[in-house]
């Protein structure tokens, strides 16, 4: 959650220049930080998963910030967080494994850290090369640049009430994202009455990831910024609908174990991404702000990671009938009952905005 609030700053302000070396940075850190959890007894081991996270919670804001501004913005940045969708559970596979090979459960994460860093360092190397955003570009989606606390200020209160309404319904997609993530063994637990076989955390992740990219990716076809933008948000808004869906099926018995998972999965990443791919993205492009993603990013999720935060915190006082599952169904009524609400009159908002009521169809960029 910290890291999130940091990375307002320190992602909003980063330039193109030093976005790669920062990244390693980060990253090495978050290793080292794994590294001494496995040497430190417990329960004293436990700082070293915070001090994990501090860095790694601010790297896709810099990775994203390669990807920004760029008329193939949604299929760029889909990929990416598709990438990081599939790796939510195939990473728990590779876990699994390791631990399978008799690595302790205090070794295990570096080890699993450690198994990535060969991809890492090419694929590090290829972000650093990938050129500016072209002139057509920057005539399609408006030039991407650092902001500073004032513009960042500024920005928010041009915008206040859509982005405030944005933001509280990303604060619930973020919990229940979180949740489903970090509990994803309690919650197959609770659908199937046993432990899930490990493969069964990838499987699930990499449908719903390729899903997700086919969807979200498509709406780089849409040139037009204000209507990307609202379909984005209609997009958000269905995604909710088929949480709501999900739930009444699987209440009915319709649906088994691993469908539920994926339709839950679908419903819930469809408003989460569109915001990562292309929400925020059209926004800046259809006001020609000035501005990046990673401020307006970093703002919902710092936001959404304290809520998520408060949850855990309120659900260790409060069991909710000491079944992991029946917490879980209760949070995506939540949220996918108040995501309607919020991010319907979200568009309303934006829609009635002077700044939002035409935008600009670039010709050039289609050369």
């Amino acid at each position: 959650m910290l890291s999130k609030f940091f990375g307002i700053k320190v992602v909003a302000e980063t330039t193109p220049a030093r976005r790669v070396l920062l990244l390693l940075i980060l990253i090495a850190a978050a290793e080292a930080s794994l590294f001494l959890f496995a040497l430190t007894p417990p329960p004293y081991n436990l700082v070293w998963m915070f001090v994990n996270g501090l860095p790694l919670g601010m790297v896709f804001g810099l990775v994203l910030g390669f990807l920004e501004g760029r008329r193939h913005t949604e299929a760029l940045a889909a990929g990416l967080c598709a990438s990081f969708i599939v790796a939510d559970g195939v990473v728990k596979s590779v876990g699994a494994y390791f631990l399978g090979l008799g690595v302790s459960e205090r070794w295990m994460p570096f080890v699993a850290g450690l198994s990535f860093v060969p991809p890492l360092g090419l694929f590090a190397w290829m972000l650093s090369r990938i050129p500016a955003p072209s002139q057509a570009d920057v005539i399609a989606r408006s030039e991407r640049s650092p902001m500073n606390a004032a513009q960042r200020r500024g920005f928010f209160r041009r915008y206040a009430v859509g982005l405030t309404l944005l933001v509280a319904a990303y604060i619930l997609i973020t919990i229940v994202r979180s949740v489903r993530a970090d509990f994803a063994r309690e919650i197959w637990m609770g659908l199937q009455g046993a432990d899930a076989a490990p493969e069964v955390f990838g499987q699930s992740e990499v449908i719903v990831g390729l899903l997700i990219l086919v969807l979200s990716g498509s709406v780089v076809l849409i040139r037009d910024n204000r209507q990307a933008f609202f379909a984005s948000l209609a997009m958000a808004i269905g995604g909710a609908l088929l949480m709501a869906i999900s739930l009444l099926a699987q209440h009915a018995g319709a649906v088994g174990p691993f469908a539920f998972m994926v339709l839950v999965g679908l419903g819930l990443y469809l408003p989460y991404i569109a915001v990562h791919t292309s929400i925020f993205e059209r926004l800046l492009a259809m006001t020609r702000d000035n501005g990046n993603v990673g401020y307006l990013m970093y703002l919902a999720d710092s936001f959404g990671y304290l809520g998520f935060v408060c949850v855990m915190l309120a659900r260790n006082r409060v069991r909710v009938g000491g079944d992991f599952l029946e917490f879980f169904l209760l949070l995506c009524w939540i949220m996918a009952l108040a995501c309607i609400a919020l991010l319907t009159l979200c568009g309303i908002s934006f829609a009635r905005h002077p700044a939002t009521r035409t935008a600009l169809v670039p010709v050039e960029a289609s050369a």
